[in-house]
């Protein structure tokens, strides 16, 4: 048993409490990793509030992380101690019905299928003032030590630099594979971008290197205008200083509206300017963001029948055991860059500080260093 320290969410609506807490070793199939770095993700302030499904408190959040292997559990040959890996929030088993299929990127041991506060035993590996704490998508980077199924692991490239390549386990993958896999956004098109988190800037880059001839990045917060124009975006626009809807907006500046639309806030009403403003006969919309458990979206459907698109994608679609290693070479080729998502660096223990600036709005990716 290792003691250490992780952020705890006691409840729902209780700050992230740094606790000491046990992590026990790796049963077989699982494996216990150091954690370097991790991404904060509005995620797991979704978590926080009660906003994200099948969860059980009390829980270590933190799910955009990576760090080196400290032991295996029996029966665990994918990775070694020593090894640097990039833990995975939606996991690959490789042999379910949607693993076999190479259009899918979901496994029936995902959270919607299956509960990933406990480890596949039903059981969990943390405890805390002699309490169970849960697990958080089987990852639960927010701890100095966590132990997760083999599944939801990834092997790396030893070269790779932990606390840049850590933002390769959520935000950037899903933006700039909503464009890439998804989408699949084709030369001189149109694109309108809603939300410039880590998600959204991640779906501008995706669009500029499909060759994307106009994207329109679109957010309240003006201060996110000149890194998205630094990414590719072409025209930024601040719903507030509208007098007109988003989405009648979008249809002006494009004649019919944008070929693709993508959502990377997770709110309801910028889910529906997406899909009302895209092209009404050969438009696509891409939902990126995570909107709340439990909410219930209504639209026309004949926005549908002329041929619209609405589309979601989780993690990109990448399948994320096979490609994280992929896209970190690709990262280390210099084939994109994911350091600009980076805007604060702060040490585990100031956690809190980073979650304010997520709900402030003032940063992009705060990334913890152990």
């Amino acid at each position: 048993v290792i003691r250490c320290k992780a952020a705890v969410i006691w409840a729902v609506g209780k700050p992230f409490s740094m606790e000491e807490v046990e992590v026990a070793p790796p049963k077989a199939g699982e494996v216990r990793i150091k954690m370097v770095a991790t991404g904060i993700c509005r995620t797991d302030e979704n978590l926080r509030q009660g906003l994200f499904p099948n969860s059980d408190f009390p829980i270590i959040p933190g799910h955009e992380g990576a760090g080196i292997v400290e032991s295996i559990g029996d029966g665990v040959t994918s990775v070694k101690p020593g090894d640097k890996v990039i833990l995975l929030c939606v996991p690959q088993c490789g042999k379910c019905i949607f693993c076999l299929n190479p259009e899918s990127n979901f496994c029936l041991k995902a959270h919607m299928f299956e509960t990933q506060c406990v480890l596949p035993d039903k059981t969990t590996r943390f405890t805390c003032k002699g309490q169970q704490i849960h697990h958080f998508m089987w990852v639960s980077t927010f701890a100095e030590y966590t132990v997760v199924p083999d599944c939801a692991v990834a092997k790396i490239d030893a070269a790779a630099p932990l606390d840049k390549v850590c933002l390769l386990a959520c935000g950037f993958p899903t933006g700039y594979g909503a464009v890439i896999n998804a989408a699949k956004v084709k030369p001189g098109s149109t694109c309108a971008v809603i939300g410039l988190g880590g998600v959204g800037l991640s779906v501008v880059m995706g669009c500029k290197v499909a060759g994307a001839s106009r994207i329109i990045a679109i957010d309240t917060n003006s201060n996110k205008f000149p890194k998205a124009r630094e990414l590719g975006a072409t025209d930024c626009i601040n719903p507030n200083d509208l007098k007109k809807p988003i989405h009648e907006v979008l249809i002006e500046m494009t004649g019919y509206g944008p070929d693709y639309t993508f959502e990377a806030v997770g709110k309801l009403d910028t889910l529906a300017a997406a899909m009302t403003s895209c092209n009404p006969s050969t438009g696509m919309c891409i939902m990126a963001g995570d909107p709340p458990a439990g909410s219930m979206l209504t639209i026309d459907p004949m926005l549908l029948l002329t041929g619209r698109e609405w589309k979601g994608t989780m993690l990109g679609g990448w399948k994320m055991r096979d490609s994280v290693p992929k896209l970190v070479s690709s990262y280390l080729e210099k084939k994109f860059n994911l350091d600009v998502l980076n805007t604060h660096t702060l040490p585990f223990a100031k956690l809190n500080e980073g979650m304010e600036l997520l709900r402030a709005g003032k940063s992009i990716r705060t990334v913890l260093l152990f």
